[in-house]
């Protein structure tokens, strides 16, 4: 199977083949077909270029770059017109400009229709015919994604059978792994139970999981999602017959196979630009405007209690990778050192006064904006935790993992939602919170959390 930067690479390639030969038709009909009159005569490889550049990065902010598979190609043709249709009114507005500063005919304005008919007929061939190539190298068994089957044995074998019937899906059965002990002959390889799901994973090529339960067996479902979490695979359900009718399942039909898709974000390629460029603009303001105040902060700090200003921590960040979050010293200097690593008490008597104040209106927090700009952070998603705590948190709640699927976050729809963690159970209610955000992500909750965090400053609700 392509891998996803192979297939961006290729589209990449033939849009902009064909965005260049759209360009190349409209300048022939503007200006070598003699049709209209030209006061100034235009360039054509310098806005060839531009122009091109513009509808690359126009269609990696509509998310045309994302995984198209087993979509329906009316699917892409709508997302194309949508994309063209948006580029060429902002297009508009620029040669409107243009036009009043060279006072060029206003002719242009009905050119740009026929412009927009030019680009949506190309980058509407060249999408088809990749569709098209990649379709017969996927019935040919060419192009092929690895799939592992998980779940109860008949559930598992219909779901098989399916696949065969369908082979436009595109995968490539691997094995089975069974909820149960297995004593019959299987069609696919048998590779184990679930409890061996991780070294399953390990140490084979899997691309997709397909998990094929009935819809009674909650824990079990949440213990394979948490155990695939920690390996880059994507997850689909199979949705039992009663879920469907009853409309309790909201389903994706590939080839006549209702699938779920766990997505592990679902935020637009738009909006996680704008997400980091809100990240960026925020932690710049809040750094430079408030940099007099965070200097007396400072001084506070240095002149009630021993020890540095700033106090650095390991955390768990996306993916599980570590950064050295920052944050101004709430507690006295070497709090942990003989405890060792542990939650925060109300009342705390490690916290300093100063410092008290700070947890408060949850101005210690302060410098994690540079972790925000440095991108090991974002303004908002699940609070990020000391590696000692995700490691016990992951073998009590295998669910825990997908928190690292996304940048952990200054604040989040958990910290607005619930208390701080002082107990295991405090987690699991966090958790939820965490992951209801994960699979909801948008610019208007992200700005809602926002709004509820300034009102949690405000009103000094932070713990001391």
């Amino acid at each position: 199977m392509l891998s996803r930067k192979t297939e961006t690479t290729i589209l990449l390639i033939i849009d902009g083949l064909m965005v260049n030969l759209a360009w190349v038709v409209y300048y022939a009909f503007r200006v070598r077909s003699e049709l209209f009159e030209n006061i100034i005569q235009p360039l054509f490889w310098l806005p060839m270029l531009t122009v091109g550049l513009f509808w690359l990065l126009l269609f990696l902010f509509f998310g045309l770059y994302r995984p198209w598979y087993a979509e329906s190609r009316f699917d892409e043709l709508v997302s194309i017109f949508k994309s063209v249709s948006a580029g060429v009114i902002l297009l508009f507005f620029l040669i409107f400009v243009d036009d009043t500063i060279t006072q060029d005919p206003a002719t242009s304005r009905l050119l740009i229709v026929g412009y927009w008919l030019i680009m949506l007929t190309a980058v509407s061939i060249g999408r088809l015919s990749y569709r098209t190539v990649l379709r017969r190298l996927t019935l040919s068994g060419v192009i092929s994604r690895s799939a592992l089957i998980v779940g109860s044995f008949r559930q598992s074998r219909e779901l098989y059978d399916q696949i065969l019937e369908f082979p436009m899906l595109g995968f490539k059965v691997i094995g089975y792994v069974s909820s149960h002990d297995i004593e019959e002959e299987t069609r696919a390889p048998y590779l184990g139970r679930i409890e061996q799901l991780e070294e399953v994973l390990r140490d084979h090529p899997v691309q997709e999981v397909i998990i094929a339960l009935p819809s009674t067996d909650h824990d079990l479902l949440l213990d394979i999602i948490g155990k695939c979490s920690a390996f880059n695979v994507k997850i689909k359900i199979r949705p039992d017959m009663y879920d469907i009718i009853s409309g309790q399942a909201r389903t994706n039909q590939l080839y006549g196979i209702p699938l779920i898709e766990i997505s592990p974000q679902l935020m637009q390629p738009w909006e996680r630009v704008v997400k980091r460029i809100m990240d960026i603009t925020v932690s710049l303001i809040v750094l430079v405007v408030g940099l007099p105040f965070w200097i007396l902060v400072g001084l506070a700090i240095k002149l009630t209690s021993r020890g540095p200003v700033f106090y650095t921590q390991e955390r768990v960040g996306k993916n599980g990778r570590i950064f050295r979050m920052v944050k101004f010293r709430s507690m006295t200097q070497d709090a942990e050192t003989k405890s060792g690593p542990r939650w925060a008490d109300k009342d705390d008597p490690r916290v300093t006064p100063v410092g008290r104040i700070l947890r408060r209106m949850h101005l210690d927090e302060i410098p994690q904006f540079l972790n925000i700009l440095e991108g090991s952070m974002s303004l908002i998603g699940p609070r990020p935790e000391r590696p000692f705590f995700v490691e016990q948190f992951i073998r009590e709640i295998p669910l825990y993992r997908r928190r690292l699927n996304v940048r952990p976050g200054l604040t989040g729809w958990a910290q607005v939602k619930h208390r701080y963690d002082s107990t295991l159970e405090d987690v699991r209610q966090k958790l939820r919170f965490d992951l209801y955000y994960i699979e909801n992500m948008s610019l208007r909750m992200d700005i809602k959390i926002l709004i509820h965090t300034f009102f949690r400053m405000i009103t000094a609700k932070g713990q001391a």
